[in-house]
């Protein structure tokens, strides 16, 4: 059973995001919007804001964004179904439920989320209730771990069979080829299905919002050829390199605390929750990567991480210290007694213990000074000043100038050197990162331009490339009468920017469809988090085109309006017919053959023309 589109399109319509959000936040006025301390991430300052005309909140702080549902999605952690119920019981309205839509009308995402869910169960199950568990029950039982636990963390376990989960997909009408494309099952070079999780335990691996995007699955014991850990393919719903394990249940106490405790492994974050430490997240063995580095900034700004003390270990601390110190991070280490990981030691001396080391955590240049102590860099001179010069270049990483002087400051004073010569070994470091203050902004701008374009080579000038992006927010006025204007001369396919042409083919294909302009109900068909964020960003008050025209005189509003889309068009198909001149004029000087020119130079004076009717307004 599912809710029709109209009903919520009604809620949506009848629900006033304020009212809602007002209930949660302490909002107040400010020009047309209202804004407040962001729920979603520790702030002193607001950048929580909130559009009463459009419907719609984004922080400016965390990204965090969208309509009145996915409000109440992210801060009380439910589903889309259940912010709909919530509202429509709010509203006082009765939902009237139709029959579920058929696979072919189902989002694609949606029935990849649909497979793992059901998967998950049946792994899960298969823990829980069958005979086939009991191994992995036994397992579990002596790692300690309790059945509220498994339940918490969807623990599972794939039968030792090469069919069986394959026997449940058909058994349940589950698509075969999304399944394998999931990789919850596999395919032999033969063409034969088999089960790629047989016997092993199952870690169900979840989005932020509780969704499972893929598993994890362990073998018990050593066999030829296989690995101790098997994660699910990179796929439509699951990105490695863009997820933390445990950060569904663990991010409100990440919030509460403003610290994330960084782990390794599965059983190290599933131990630590049993034990009361809720606020960690795990790397599964692996360095970060700036995506999870920027999503973890989301909830604190402040980690610990707690690797293992062997060889691996360090070296996956060094790295992440770097791609955290780059995403302005702050960061402490601890260590636990050698041989010990999280999970043994909770489990041996409880959750005090463990939060007494965590508490006693050092920045990460003494973490990395002992290091080098302990591998005898400070016995000799040489040894010393390369030593010495490692210290220093992770400080060249860091933005923020204060933070520097400190911590140079802090590395003369430990070693008795001068600061004039540390400052020096940073401005060499500095180089080196690429980090040279005049060009930060450039740099900036530069990875600003690469989220936005589908491709590297994308050259456009400010002007031009702002244009574009004036005509999308125009678009995204909520005003029929200049969407259609503007639609009518300009095709969505000339932008040259991806986000843009995705953008403007979203409102064009609403408006033939004659469905809804508001960018609240256009923003649940962008699945792409980065562009809903950029749209957000775009059409809040910090670019708002309205805020302008209606501080000057709102009579007008109307008018003005269609004299800048008309503006707007004019220096979009100036520019577009200028690249075609220059094209035109370097055929002309490379054409072979008289003929060949004339044609060329006939062109010319056609696009000259159709320039000086541009120029008057003929478009």
């Amino acid at each position: 059973m599912r809710i029709s589109e109209a009903q919520i399109e009604q809620i949506r319509i009848s629900a006033d995001i304020v009212d809602v959000i007002s209930s949660h936040v302490q909002l107040r006025k400010r020009g047309k919007n209202f804004i407040g301390l962001c729920p979603f991430h520790n702030e002193k300052t607001p950048s929580f804001t909130v559009s009463q005309d459009k419907q719609i909140f984004h922080c400016f702080g965390c990204h965090s964004g969208g309509n009145v549902f996915k409000f109440l999605m992210e801060y009380k952690k439910i589903s889309f179904v259940e912010s709909i119920q919530e509202m429509a019981a709010e509203l006082g309205i009765t939902l009237e439920y139709e029959n579920q839509k058929s696979e072919a009308e189902q989002s694609e995402t949606e029935i990849l989320y649909d497979i793992n869910t059901s998967v998950a169960k049946f792994f899960s199950d298969n823990l829980l209730k069958e005979e086939d568990g009991n191994i992995a029950r036994k397992y579990f039982e002596e790692r300690k771990i309790k059945p509220q636990t498994l339940r918490s963390f969807g623990l599972g376990y794939c039968p030792d069979h090469w069919d069986a989960t394959i026997n449940f997909l058909n058994k349940n009408n589950i698509d075969i080829e999304k399944s394998l494309q999931l990789g919850v099952i596999g395919k032999s070079d033969k063409g034969k299905l088999y089960d790629k999780f047989a016997g092993r335990m199952i870690f169900p691996i979840f989005s932020p919002n509780g969704r499972v995007i893929g598993f994890g699955g362990r073998i018990f014991d050593a066999r030829e050829g296989a690995a101790k850990y098997l994660n699910s393919p990179e796929s439509k719903i699951y990105h490695k390199g863009r997820t933390l394990y445990g950060l569904s249940h663990g991010k409100d106490e990440i919030r509460r605390h403003d610290l994330a405790i960084v782990v390794e492994g599965y059983m190290d974050l599933i131990s630590l929750h049993q034990h009361g430490v809720k606020n960690v997240v795990a790397v599964s063995g692996t360095a970060f990567t700036d995506e999870q580095v920027q999503l973890l900034s989301r909830y604190t700004k402040n980690t610990v991480l707690l690797f293992d003390a062997d060889t691996a270990g360090v070296k996956a601390s060094m790295r992440s210290i770097e791609i955290l110190l780059k995403q302005n991070m702050n960061i402490k280490i601890a260590t636990l007694p050698k041989g010990e990981d999280p999970d043994s030691f909770v489990q041996k001396n409880g959750s005090d213990a463990f939060l007494d080391v965590i508490s006693r955590a050092v920045n990460f240049l003494e973490y990395q000074t002992a290091i080098f102590e302990e591998q005898g860099y400070f016995n000799d001179a040489a040894k010393s000043a390369e030593a010495i010069r490692e210290l220093v270049k992770p400080v060249a990483l860091l933005n923020d100038e204060l933070k520097r002087s400190f911590l140079l400051k802090s590395i003369a004073e430990k070693f008795g050197l001068r600061e004039k010569l540390l400052e020096a070994e940073l401005e060499k470091a500095i180089i080196a990162a690429n980090k040279f203050p005049v060009q930060e902004q450039i740099q900036k701008e530069k990875v600003k331009l690469k989220k936005i374009s589908e491709a590297d080579d994308v050259k456009m000038p400010p002007a031009e490339f702002r244009n574009e992006q004036e005509i999308i927010i125009l678009l995204f006025e909520e005003n029929e009468q200049i969407t259609r204007y503007l639609l009518d001369h300009v095709n969505p396919d000339e932008f040259q920017i991806a986000y843009h042409r995705i953008l403007a083919h979203l409102v064009y294909d609403a408006l033939i469809n004659d469905e809804a302009l508001r960018i609240s109900t256009l923003l649940e068909k962008i699945e792409d988090e980065k562009l809903q964020e950029y749209l957000l960003e775009i059409t809040f008050e910090k670019y708002l085109i309205s805020d302008v025209w209606d501080q000057r005189k709102p009579e007008n509003k109307e008018k003005r309006l269609l004299k800048y889309a008309n503006d707007l068009i004019k220096f979009f198909k100036l520019y577009h017919l200028e690249k075609e001149i220059m094209q035109n004029h370097a055929l002309v000087e490379k054409a072979e053959d008289e003929e060949e020119a004339l044609r060329l130079m006939k062109n010319g004076h056609m696009l000259y023309a159709r320039k000086k009717e541009i120029e008057k307004g003929n478009y």
